[in-house]
């Protein structure tokens, strides 16, 4: 991604992604309307409950895993063949002792998270049954994740999507089968996404070990040191915080909503669902900031990220209009899919309430936009640490509407949440990123000045 005209190579770099997340997206909208449809609008509120909790820390694994991914990017970029195979080799030993540190906190502690957060009676057994089952499949997650993001610093995002859409397709048909044929109810939901991410892992793997010489690996490369492992954990670490740190608001606002009941609960659901499918665009363009500034910088081309960051900034303008005329007219029969017909009557109440968020939140996807775009360009750049700072700024923002707002307003106030998040890390990322441009500028040209 060093050369050639950068919006062509980033939309080519992008749509794979994009494809990949749409995927990801279409079969968390399949196991919500299984739910939805087979089990009931208890059953949907307290899986769609557990999002924020799920977000937190999902977000901490995948946020670590990219932030990984990044100094493999600069090293290819740098085409330093050994750097980048020491660094692979200490992302296997930190990734599997994290995979497993997190993996047991959290399932020894979701029923306390899920009393925290004022689940309701009528829904916490479902919201229990479906995020113990989630957070035992934390090593599944990372293992793809991982991979993935390994893949993508080569400038490979084309075969993890195959993967992706194949366990995709297999987290459909597991769906069908276990909850529907086997009546395993929501824990046959929650056990099918987490074997299809394990598949998608293994398949990466397997691909990896046969087309990538240059990730082929020797004793030597898998020695754990400190330097590389000092370096992954400052750039993982971050990224995973900010994730987890945005994700606090998230939980002080899923809280909120649980006290306005199912209904509320069931919009917030599948008017989320329906915005992730719109969001795909939004989420690729930050991973594809993160690769492509990465490998820029190690190539010493800051010009070529700021001109990426410009088009990608007129792009995203063009798309999140379009995006806004979609919801507008689409929106609320998107949101209609979620519920059966045996919910007539929640679903009058439902689907106005989720079409009314999904409208409020297209108008503000330029602000969201701009935020993946500076954030992962930013943690591309080595600066991983100012995307914990962003996501103080998201928290702080969700949690004050869910404190103050939300019980004066109502779902109105939920609405505005996101927006409200939006906007605040923009007013922190956009000085953030001049500022970081300006120091990787100014090291540059003390390198290129002669010894005097």
């Amino acid at each position: 991604m060093t050369s050639g005209a950068p919006l062509p190579m980033m939309l080519s770099f992008m749509l794979p992604l994009m494809v990949g997340m749409i995927f990801q997206q279409f079969y968390s909208m399949v196991d919500t309307a299984v739910v939805g449809n087979y089990l009931g609008v208890e059953a949907l509120a307290g899986v769609g409950s557990t999002g924020s909790i799920s977000f937190m820390v999902l977000g901490l694994c995948n946020g670590i895993c990219g932030g990984f991914a990044i100094p493999v990017a600069q090293k290819f970029g740098e085409k330093d063949t050994h750097g980048l195979r020491n660094f692979v080799g200490n992302m296997i030993w930190l990734g599997l002792g994290l995979g497993l540190l997190i993996t047991l906190a959290t399932t020894l502690s979701c029923r306390g998270i899920l009393v925290l957060t004022n689940t309701p009676a009528d829904t916490f057994r479902y919201a229990h049954d479906d995020i113990l089952i989630i957070f035992m499949g934390i090593p599944a997650t990372m293992l793809y994740n991982l991979l993935a993001g390994i893949l993508r610093s080569l400038g490979d995002s084309r075969t993890p999507l195959l993967f992706l859409i194949f366990s995709s397709v297999l987290n459909v048909l597991l769906d069908l089968l276990m909850v529907v044929g086997f009546r395993l109810g929501v824990v046959g939901a929650a056990l099918a996404t987490v074997i299809s991410q394990l598949v998608s892992g293994f398949l990466c793997l397997f691909y990896m070990a046969k087309r990538f010489p240059i990730l082929h690996l020797s004793r030597d490369n898998l020695r754990l040191r400190k330097p590389y492992a000092f370096r992954l954990l400052m750039m993982g670490l971050p990224m995973g915080l900010q994730y987890s740190v945005t994700a606090i608001g998230n939980i002080l606002l899923q809280t909120a909503v649980n006290g306005l009941g199912a209904v509320a609960m069931a919009a917030v659901v599948a008017g989320t669902r329906v915005s992730g499918i719109f969001e795909t665009f939004i989420d690729s363009m930050g991973i594809m900031a993160a690769t492509y500034a990465g490998q820029n910088l190690g190539a010493g081309k800051l010009d070529r990220v700021r001109t990426g960051v410009r088009q990608c900034v007129l792009m995203g303008c063009v798309y999140c209009l379009l995006a806004l005329g979609a919801l507008y007219f689409v929106g609320g029969r998107m949101a209609g899919l979620f519920l059966s017909g045996d919910n007539a009557a929640a679903a009058g109440q439902i689907i106005p309430l989720a079409h009314r968020m999904l409208i409020v939140w297209g108008i503000f996807y330029i602000p969201l936009i701009n935020l993946n775009l500076l954030r992962f360009t930013i943690q591309g750049l080595g600066y991983s640490n100012l995307a914990v700072v962003s996501g103080v700024f998201e928290m702080v923002a969700r949690g004050g509407v869910a404190i103050w707002l939300v019980p004066r307003m109502g779902f109105d106030a939920v609405c505005l949440a996101g927006p409200a998040a939006w906007v605040m890390a923009n007013c922190f990322l956009i000085p953030a990123y001049l500022a970081c441009v300006r120091r990787r500028a100014g090291e540059a040209k003390k390198e290129t000045l002669p010894d005097p």
